[in-house]
């Protein structure tokens, strides 16, 4: 059996996945469902549909991620994994495929659905996919829960306690990017070189410049695809500082 067959494994044998795959769910195409019941038909906009997806359900496929490591160290479980693999980049690295590869086609299950939901509730709205910007803010949350579930692995992986991660994840996502922002002069400036604002930035309809037309005030420096790239970046690097620290101490 491949390690990806084991850590597939390993992350269904526990609840966590499921509550917060049925939570993203419910807050990425629920939230949809409500703000389409509630809107006059017709006014109805693809950006609207993926609100839910592009904050609130992130979070919770963070901590899904998160929950994988930390899981592990709080039963002592990744003791075992060690003893079985004692490469243990080799058995982090697995974890990290898999976990990534289930945000991302969670991610994509909520975007479409949070689409479909969307068009159904909503028919004479124009929901249409058809420009490369409308694809990429819809098929592009895939790409963000995966790389999101890259970092949070990060996280995990250094703190090693479940609610400290979580507090991190949670408290970096929607609360500290957004709180630079009132730093007088220096605070935008701040915000268009953070993680998440570029990840924000990738999936904005529109231009480059998207989120500083609708008045954000951030003038981002990298394209949207640029923004996805430095996004990626940031979780690969602090992958890499994670695997060296577990490789180094004690599990």
């Amino acid at each position: 059996m491949t390690l990806l067959a084991v850590e597939r494994i390993k992350l269904f044998s526990t609840r966590s996945p499921y509550w917060c795959s049925a939570l993203a769910l419910v807050l990425g195409v629920g939230l949809t469902a409500i703000i389409a019941a509630s809107t006059d038909n017709g006014q109805l906009t693809l950006g609207v549909t993926q609100f839910g997806s592009s904050q609130l359900a992130l979070s919770v496929v963070l901590v899904m991620a998160a929950l994988a490591v930390t899981t592990e160290y709080r039963f002592s479980t990744i003791r075992a994994t060690f003893l079985a693999v004692p490469n243990r980049t080799s058995a982090l690295l697995a974890k990290t495929v898999v976990v990534a590869f289930i945000a991302g086609v969670l991610g994509e299950i909520i975007a479409f659905g949070s689409v479909g939901i969307a068009k159904v509730l909503s028919p004479a709205s124009d929901l249409a996919i058809n420009t490369s910007g409308e694809w990429r803010h819809v098929a592009g949350v895939g790409l963000l829960y995966g790389i999101g579930a890259i970092l949070a692995i990060a996280v995990g992986i250094l703190v090693r306690q479940t609610a400290g991660a979580v507090a991190i994840l949670l408290v970096w996502n929607m609360l500290l990017e957004q709180l630079i922002g009132i730093i007088p002069k220096a605070g935008v400036k701040i915000q268009a070189w953070l993680p998440f604002m570029n990840a924000n930035h990738f999936l904005q309809l529109g231009g480059d410049n998207a989120a500083e037309q609708a008045g954000a005030g951030i003038d981002f420096k990298l394209s949207q695809w640029g923004s996805l790239g430095y996004f990626a970046g940031v979780a690969v690097a602090l992958l890499v500082v994670a695997l060296i620290v577990a490789k180094r101490r004690d599990a």
